[in-house]
């Protein structure tokens, strides 16, 4: 019997050429990296982290300027942040902008439903922005109620059959702002299972940052980045980042004089005074906070959030402490760690131990471990429950705060927002927090590590190939 490709005529073997390519090249485009990887990078200088050479070169060379002033405060686990959050939202007298990948309509997200929807009756301007995917149980008939109530709402990337390239690039990001002076990050969001103090098996260890004053128009302008691609409406004025004290009585009549299109909500409160509660909360001159805020894109070929973690750990003299939930850094993170401790630096990684979440991931990352343990790094799995935090801490000096995982798809593919803060204070409630966890965790021992069967090796392998699709 014939095959019927033996009588294919030429056009048919072009038409299952194009088809073979695109197949090729619809693959390529999901599994690899779309643009050149160094092999190594390398530092011209290594000012000691969180100096103020160190900042300014990480301004200059990120291109975002340096944010003086405000207050950081770490947030740890639902218990601790939800009750912030609303009682933040609740105090919202213009603005709620709350940007978040997960929002579930369960027990807890039932409660900022109802507290958006307050605010909104109240005349505050309230937009919601959630990740189609990652909010996907916030239906339409939940996000129309929250529009009857006079907010704004709108989904990042919903699924349509003429964007499918673009469905799994994602806004991860967290970006949550009141009146444009009090912003939260960090790696929660908005489900029954943030809730508690990480007590219960079911129940997340995870955490928020709230920042004031000059720190949240650094996420601030996270969450305008991704409401304007989502919507097409570009937040400017006062209400969204407001003057600062040095602010003359001329500017601010010259602004009220020219006046700002209206938006369709009610009218603002009017009034507020840009030295006021934001004010209270400056720390004094000399011990006054500076940050630094990255917002990335998958577009991003720079891959800022790869960079701010690469400069912030070559920077190091004494202590890296490292909380990752997903930890499958790439090569270069990886290199300067070891380089890191080789050189007598003290880092620790504190990552999930079997309750996760995503257990491809604890794989991939997994088989990174022998290298990294034999420069000298000290490893720990945390036991109790899903370990979801996302922070480092440099020198005691330095921290980094957001959304991002220090792996593939938070470099190259999803939306994403850290902060970096330089705060002593700040670092030590971190890096007290990370302390506290070790004593729930276990250490990986080399010499155990190293024993383990080849089966395993090749398992871990092959979940490094797809870390980018996790």
């Amino acid at each position: 019997m014939s095959s019927p490709w033996q009588h294919l005529p030429w056009w048919g073997w072009t038409l299952v050429a194009i088809g073979a390519f695109a197949i090729v090249a619809v693959l390529s485009s999901l599994f690899l990296p779309d643009w050149h990887r160094p092999r190594r990078l390398r530092t011209a200088g290594r000012p000691r982290v969180g100096s103020e050479a160190f900042l300014t070169s990480l301004s200059g060379f990120l291109n975002v300027p340096i944010l003086r002033g405000g207050r950081a405060t770490i947030l740890v686990n639902g218990a601790a942040f939800f009750p912030a959050l609303l009682e933040a939202i609740a105090s919202a007298r213009e603005t709620v902008n709350f940007l978040v990948y997960i929002f579930h309509p369960d027990r807890i997200g039932m409660r900022f439903v109802e507290a958006l929807e307050e605010r909104a009756r109240a005349g505050v301007e309230v937009r919601l922005l959630v990740d189609a995917f990652g909010s996907w149980r916030l239906r339409r008939p939940l996000r129309r109620r929250l529009e009857a109530a006079g907010c704004r709402v709108a989904q990042f990337r919903p699924l349509r059959v003429l964007t499918l390239v673009r469905a799994f690039k994602r806004v991860h990001r967290r970006a949550i702002v009141l009146d444009g002076r009090v912003a939260f990050t960090g790696g929660a969001a908005i489900a029954d299972k943030w809730d508690g103090d990480a007590d219960q098996p079911h129940h997340w260890r995870d955490s928020l940052t709230r920042v004031t004053g000059p720190m949240a128009a650094g996420v601030q302008a996270a969450f305008a980045e991704s409401w304007v691609y989502a919507t097409g409406e570009v937040l400017s004025g006062r209400r969204f980042f407001p003057l600062t004290s040095a602010a003359t009585e001329d500017e601010l009549a010259a602004e009220a004089a020219v006046g700002e299109p209206g938006t369709g909500f009610a009218a603002s409160a009017a009034g507020v005074d840009p030295g006021g509660a934001a004010g209270q909360d400056e720390t004094a001159a000399d011990e006054e906070a500076a940050a630094v805020s990255v917002v990335s894109s998958p577009s991003d070929s720079a891959q800022p959030i790869r960079l701010i973690y690469y400069l912030s750990f070559a920077a190091a003299r004494e202590r890296i402490l490292i909380s990752s939930s997903y930890f499958v850094p790439g090569r270069e993170i990886r290199a300067e760690i070891a380089r890191r401790a080789r050189a007598g630096v003290e880092v620790t990684i504190l990552v999930p131990g079997p309750r996760t979440d995503a257990k491809p991931v604890r794989l991939a990352g997994r088989s990174f471990y022998e290298e990294l343990l034999e420069a000298g790094v000290r490893i720990w799995e945390y036991g109790p429950t899903m370990m979801h935090d996302k922070t480092a801490v440099v020198d005691g000096v330095w921290t980094i705060v957001g959304s991002a995982n220090m792996d593939a798809r938070s470099t190259e593919l999803n939306e994403e927002n850290v902060i970096g803060i330089r705060d002593r204070t700040f670092a030590a409630e971190v890096e007290n927090g990370i302390l506290r966890d070790l004593e729930r965790s276990t250490e990986i021992d080399l010499e155990t590590f190293r024993r383990r069967s080849l089966g395993v090796r090749l398992v871990e392998r092959a979940a490094g190939l797809l870390i980018e699709q996790y």
